[in-house]
């Protein structure tokens, strides 16, 4: 079988077998495959798209690139989560503490921030000596003794996904719905989760940026999950404004432990709630989403899910202290009120634009090996819907390092849209799948 023949297919339109993909995929984890002609034909398949069976073939490929892990010596459902990535989005952090207290078991990689969007893993290590760097044996300890565990990626799980996400980022083909499929569901159940629920974020602040596109997603997610044997749910939720106010590493951390003791704002804990119920429904522990968001409810308001964190971070090597004294956390040296120029209600505030802001302030990264500055970051002072006046507070940028602090103040001005009318506030969750 020739490499050339398997581009040349693809590239002209014709489907791509079994075989094909899987000698493909196993050539180039073994590095036998050279980067210039993988990068062919994932453009080939960008261009011309996978159907379903070859966007099958292409996950089961690279799940079986590395190792899986057996987790049947840890009794219980094995949920996870993932979120296609947005702002302010530290819901990963909230929700696997409360339905680990509620009887799943939660393994979980995570990854770091990607763009404008903000990343799990960056989050967690803003608080002092949070290890995400687990080998197999860790991470299976702290599941079964915790009943959740957040890493990273490491270099078993699912190596070609690894290796040929640096080369999509670099070929410009990330936006590709079945590559993007396969990406995600190979290390999702490498990680040996029994099933997953898919936040799918739509908007401004999300990498699709229109219902059809989060819908096509969710679609191909479910169905190729289904194929492989495993329960897949998505949700699609809307990713306009940030969620929550806390925008940035150690903000979001805090914000995150203010809604596990049952202080939380409305998204976030509507956002919680909705898929806290549907990964009960999955893992068996609630016949109806009515039950599951009953028992997530009660868990968020009752704090319970609060001393299980505490059990996480401890796990993981974390600074408990940070957590009961959130003032231990990293901080900025300087913070800038950003004020409203005229009276009326927010209509907008722009996701993605605050996002940018954090970068430009090192809570985010423009390159890849950028250092992040864990007390940096944006906290908004009003959501959408919210009257304001005159010279009231917008947000506050939280800044270590001037070097871009006026684009990072350019950023935040321009996401916020005034109005003279209070704009009614669309649904979070757009659609479930």
């Amino acid at each position: 079988m020739r490499v050339y023949d398997i581009i040349a297919d693809k590239r002209d339109g014709n489907k791509n077998t079994q075989q094909q993909i899987d000698f493909l995929i196993k050539g180039y984890t073994e590095s036998s495959i050279p980067d210039y002609q993988m990068a062919a034909w994932l453009m080939a398949a960008y261009i011309r798209g996978l159907d379903s069976d070859e966007t099958f073939f292409l996950t089961k490929a690279m799940l079986s690139s590395g190792r899986v892990y057996d987790l049947s010596n840890i009794p219980g459902p094995k949920v996870d989560k993932h979120s296609t990535g947005g702002v302010g989005d530290k819901i990963s952090i909230i929700l696997a503490p409360v339905v680990a207290e509620l009887g799943l078991y939660v393994p979980m990689t995570s990854g770091r921030g990607l763009g404008f969007t903000g990343g799990t893993l960056d989050k967690l290590e803003s608080i002092p000596g949070f290890m995400v760097n687990l080998d197999e044996g860790e991470f299976k300890k702290i599941l079964k003794n915790v009943g959740y565990v957040m890493s990273g990626q490491t270099e078993y799980l699912a190596p070609a996904d690894r290796k040929m996400y640096a080369l999509r980022d670099v070929t410009a083909t990330i936006e590709s719905i079945p590559l993007i499929t396969s990406s995600i569901l190979s290390k999702k159940f490498a990680e040996g989760a029994e099933a997953v629920v898919m936040d799918v974020k739509c908007g401004k602040g999300a990498f699709m940026k229109t219902v059809d596109e989060a819908r096509s997603l969710a679609i191909s997610l479910v169905r190729t999950g289904q194929k492989l044997g495993k329960k897949v749910s998505c949700i699609i939720s809307r990713m306009d404004q940030p969620l929550g106010k806390a925008c940035g590493n150690a903000l979001e951390i805090k914000e995150a432990v203010s809604c596990l003791k049952g202080e939380g704002e409305k998204d976030l804990i509507e956002l919680t709630v909705t898929l806290g119920s549907y990964m009960l429904i999955l893992g068996g522990m609630a016949q109806s989403f009515e039950e599951g968001k009953e028992k997530v409810l009660k868990c968020l308001e009752s704090g319970r899910g609060f001393e299980r964190f505490l059990l996480s971070v401890e796990a993981q090597g974390g600074d408990v202290s940070a957590i009961l004294k959130p003032e231990l956390l990293p901080s900025a040296s300087e913070i800038v009120e950003i004020k409203s120029e005229s009276r009326g209600f927010i209509n907008e505030i722009d996701a993605e634009k605050i996002g940018v802001a954090c970068i430009y302030l090192k809570a985010g990264r423009f390159k890849k090996d950028d250092k992040i500055d864990y007390g940096a970051g944006v906290m908004l002072n009003k959501k959408v819907g919210d009257a304001i006046d005159r010279g009231e507070a917008l947000a506050w940028i939280h800044c270590n390092d001037e070097s871009y602090l006026v684009e990072a103040i350019r950023m935040v001005k321009e996401a916020f849209i005034i109005g003279e009318k209070r704009r009614a506030l669309p649904e979070l969750v757009m659609g479930t799948f």
